[in-house]
Order: C-alpha cells, then structure tokens, then sequence
C-alpha cells in the first residue's frame, strides 16, 4: 500500500500535479518514518510531530501502536498508557499492549484510584482472555511452553488486580488475589505485593511471612534493591506483631521450604509435560513414538546412534530412504547400533498416515524439539553420535551414489573399526 502511494505521488509529480491531502499525508508519514532510522524515541517524537500536523489522520490506528510499542521499549509509562488506551479502543483483545497499559497504570509513584480503577477493568480482561488461551487445544510438545505462558499471564493478572483493589481500599480482596498469583506462579513480585495489603490491613505476622516468601523467591528479575525491601519490610511487620525480631528465624525457615517446595511442584508439573525442558544435551533428550510412548536417548548409552532427520513433504527424504534401510541391514546383526528415523514434520498427524501409504517402517520417532536444539535447518539430515554420547559426524543432505557407503564408514568410525573415516 505505501508503495502504491509513493507511485502515485510520483506519478503526480511527473505529470505537474499536486498530490492529493492522503497522498501527501502518506509522503509525510513515510519520511518521518524512515528519518527515525529505528529508533524508539526518534520515532515518537517523528510521530507525534506527524499527529500535530495530521489530527484527523487515517492512520490514528497504526500510528497508536507504532507509539505504544516505541514507548514500551523505552519504559515510558506516560506514553504508554496515552497511546495504549487509544490502541486498546480499537484492538481491546491485544495482550502485549493489555498487559503494559495495565501495569502502566499501577506504578506505585503514580497510582491513584481513578488509575486503580481503569486498571482494574484492563486487569480482569487479561485475565478473561488468557484463561480462554489456557482452555485451548495445543499441541503435545508445546503443553508445557503454553503452561509456563499461562501460568505467568494468570499470575499478571491477579497481581495486577491486587494491586488495583488494594489502592481502592478493598485489602481482603488484594490479599486474595495477591496470594492466588503467588500460589499461581511464585515471583517476589506477588509475595511482596501480598505483605503490602496484608501490612495495611493490620495483620502483621502474615505480612512477615508473606515478605519472607517474596526473600525465598528464586527469581532472577529482583534486584538486590527489591530483596532489600522484602527483608526491612519482613523485619518492621513481624516486630509490629511480636515487638522485636525474636522467632524471624524460624519465618524465614518455613518461607525457604513453603517457597520451594511450591516453586519444586510447579517444575515438575512442567517436567511432567515436557521431561526436555532445560535439556541442553541432546543425547538426555526423551522422544516420542507413534503412539506418544517416550524413548530416552539416555537409555540407549553404549550404543552408536544413528539420527535420521527426515519430513513427509521431503522429496529427498523419499529418495534416501531405500539407500538408508540398506545401510540398516549391513549391522542389523549388531546390538549396539541403534538407527532412529526422527520425524520433523511439524503437523504430526500426517506422518502415520505417509508411513501407511508408502509402505515404511513404523519405528518412527518425532523430534520432539530435537532438531530445535541440534540446530539441524536442512533435511534429509543424518546424526551420529559415538558410544560416549559424544557427536561423531552430521551429514547435511545426501549424495546418491555414495550415501550408503559414506554412512557405514561414519557408522563405523564411530565404533571404533578400522575403516572407518
């Protein structure tokens, strides 16, 4: 479309006409855009130069998220909340803008009651839409990422309402809500916004203890200004309950095993649904077969594994797959050789019904995130790795004359024969 406008102005042009206000318009915008070079505040300020001049713009649409967006990148809550709230007039399902205009809003320097309250309202859309994201179908291999997001987005936006009906005056409610995000995913954040309301409200050994669940936190995004905090505030509410520091010790004590066991339980819920998460190694990968039975690689130490990387749309793939049951049946007699036909089609559904109609083998394997991690961008792809787990050869594509003797000489090399190269 811009493309077309600058046409057409030069035809314009070309032709001793005047450009028509839109064209002109388009012609202003493109240039500021472009002077901006990419940069957030250069942009802003090209922008909201660009609005002054154009007020009734068509644009005002575009233009509010440009702005928004700029602004999120340079932390300015002003903007952010200016251009955000236009922006969420039009797209008011937008999660990324829902969640910074909100959180804009509730910045303890500046939060006031009329903020609390439009906050509020964007607080328990977020929360409405991602408990629909949450309700979705997804993919096997993708649970746990999408549990991880959810998770986090519930956890926002119940801190988030926390901190709106704490602001309010409505300290029951921000407890709550402030102990349901801690609950839901621990972060200092919500362990120190609980011991806030709770502090408020006047039950101080509570705040003490929520304080020192927030201290406990393994999250890497508080600052040691943010633990310094937690840890005065824990120490001024438990000597308002109790008259001195006298018994902290065991607080902090029972937040450290209340924290990690939480932080623990919600781990290994992820683990559950995905058992490769934080693997770095590819040979402790878990993959699945067919039918969604996992396979170890880790299982399968002191043996040579033989990847193969391989899709239902890949021609290549076709045309190697006789060549690579050739090079199987030259150590089918061998017990430690393990060849894995590793599927990385991203539709899974597909790949039964592909085996079935071409007449392979079943012994399929889907990667599971594997080639992710491997780094494998091109197939057909072939993997060795040595009895050690240790990476012996990687052969990216195939050549047809000399595929099968080339893959038993790697095979080989990585059994330590002679031969082998």
């Amino acid at each position: 479309m811009r493309v077309l406008g600058c046409l057409l102005i030069a035809t314009a042009l070309a032709l001793g006409q005047a450009p028509t206000p839109a064209q002109q318009e388009d012609e202003d915008l493109q240039k500021a855009v472009n002077e901006s070079n990419g940069s957030p505040i250069d942009t802003i300020h090209a922008l909201e130069a660009h609005l002054k001049k154009y007020p009734a713009t068509g644009r005002r649409r575009e233009i509010d998220r440009t702005l928004t967006k700029s602004a999120i990148e340079l932390r300015d809550y002003r903007r952010i909340i200016e251009y955000g709230e236009q922006a969420l007039v039009v797209d008011p399902d937008d999660l990324q803008i829902l969640d910074r205009v909100t959180g804009a809003l509730l910045q303890t320097q500046t939060t006031n009651p009329e903020k609390a309250a439009r906050a509020l309202v964007y607080a328990r859309r977020f929360e409405s839409i991602v408990t629909k994201v949450e309700q979705e179908k997804v993919e096997r291999r993708d649970a746990a990422r999408r549990k991880d997001e959810v998770d986090r987005g519930l956890s926002r936006a119940y801190l988030y309402q926390a901190r709106a009906l704490g602001t309010l005056g409505k300290y029951d409610e921000a407890i709550a809500l402030a102990k349901k995000s801690f609950d839901r995913y621990a972060s200092e954040n919500a362990g120190h916004e609980a011991g806030r309301w709770l502090s408020k409200a006047g039950k101080q050994q509570e705040a003490a203890e929520m304080f020192a669940a927030a201290l406990m936190v393994p999250d890497s995004r508080a600052t040691e200004t943010d633990r310094a905090d937690d840890r005065k505030s824990m120490s001024e509410s438990w000597a308002k309950a109790k008259g001195s520091e006298a018994g902290l010790g065991d607080v902090i004590l029972g937040a450290y095993d209340r924290t990690n066991a939480l932080v623990a339980e919600r781990n290994r819920k992820l683990k559950a649904l995905d058992p490769n998460r934080d693997v770095t190694n590819p040979v402790q990968y878990t993959i699945s077969d067919l039918s969604g039975a996992p396979l170890k690689l880790a299982d399968l130490k002191g043996k040579v594994l033989v990847l193969d990387f391989w899709a239902t749309w890949c021609g290549p793939c076709r045309a190697q797959y006789p060549l690579y049951e050739e090079v199987k049946k030259r150590f089918q007699d061998r017990n430690d050789v393990a060849f894995l036909a590793i599927s990385s089609d991203e539709d899974q559904s597909l790949v039964k019904p592909f085996l079935e109609q071409m007449k392979w083998n079943k012994n399929v394997y889907f990667d599971d995130g594997l080639a992710r991690l491997m780094s494998v961008s091109s197939i057909p792809s072939t993997v060795i790795f040595d009895k050690q787990g240790q990476l012996s050869s990687r052969m990216n594509g195939y050549l047809p004359d000399r595929f099968v003797d080339m893959l038993t000489e790697r095979i080989r090399y990585a059994l330590g024969e002679d031969g082998g190269k």
